[in-house]
């Protein structure tokens, strides 16, 4: 089946199976930031947006983004930039494998919550999974990145 969407503001028309999940539609078109990881919705690796929200990609069919906007990390690359130097500085990049979806979950709260706190920070954040970290690094990162102290 042919869809029709946006993925970072180009138009694109792609080829994908009624029962394919956007997660390998997107790696087939050689979007590889867009991470396979658990395949259960678990881990946040495949984060994307949707009509600027995110979601995970591996629980998402690719025909039920027919015609809308997909962005993925080549799509804020500026601002992922600016978040990324935050993690450096607080030593919390590890391996990067996670860092794509993280970093798109991470843009997005910053887009959604007016005033976050820890409290909230962590449990926006609750569905990624990062296998290197302690997570403390990355909170600071983030509490600095969302001026929250």
């Amino acid at each position: 089946m042919k869809i029709n969407v946006t993925i970072n503001n180009q138009k694109r028309e792609l080829e994908a199976a009624y029962d394919e999940f956007l997660v390998d539609t997107l790696r087939r078109y050689g979007y590889l930031s867009v991470k396979k990881g658990c395949d259960t919705g678990s881990c946040g690796l495949c984060t994307v947006w949707v009509d600027e929200k995110p979601i995970l990609s591996c629980a998402t069919l690719s025909v039920r983004v027919n015609g809308k906007n997909i962005t993925t990390i080549e799509g804020v690359q500026k601002e992922a930039k600016q978040f990324a130097d935050f993690l450096v500085n607080e030593g919390a990049e590890q391996c990067g494998f996670c860092s794509p979806g993280f970093i798109m979950t991470v843009l997005a709260m910053k887009r959604e919550l007016a005033h976050p706190t820890e409290e909230s920070i962590v449990h926006y954040l609750t569905g990624n999974l990062c296998r290197c970290t302690g997570y403390a690094g990355q909170l600071r990162a983030v509490k600095k990145y969302l001026g929250v102290v």
